[in-house]
């Protein structure tokens, strides 16, 4: 007679509501760590060093972005005032 107690009182217990939230809960929050956390969510990023690109062009080109050609500047602008920039040198070397 003792041993039909045990398993009674565990399958009272599981269909107790609480006890069927919680394994949900459970359930659920496994679920969100394995899509938020697997290997496939790492970000296939490279650092600043190793990934260097003499334009925005070819960086956009090299995560598969298609690069469309900027519109001609309008002859009615005018110059932009002040003295010319120098192109700016990367001080780091590859």
């Amino acid at each position: 007679m003792a041993t039909d107690r045990f398993p009674n009182s565990i399958s009272s217990a599981l269909r107790h509501p609480g006890v069927i939230a919680l394994i949900v809960a459970g359930f659920t929050i496994a679920a969100m760590l394995i899509v938020d956390h697997g290997p496939w969510s790492r970000a296939k990023t490279q650092p600043a060093h190793v990934a260097m690109y003499a334009t925005t062009g070819e960086a956009a080109h090299a995560v598969g972005a298609n690069v469309l050609p900027t519109e001609s500047k309008s002859p009615v602008e005018p110059e932009r005032p002040g003295p010319k920039t120098s192109p700016t040198v990367n001080p780091v070397t590859p």
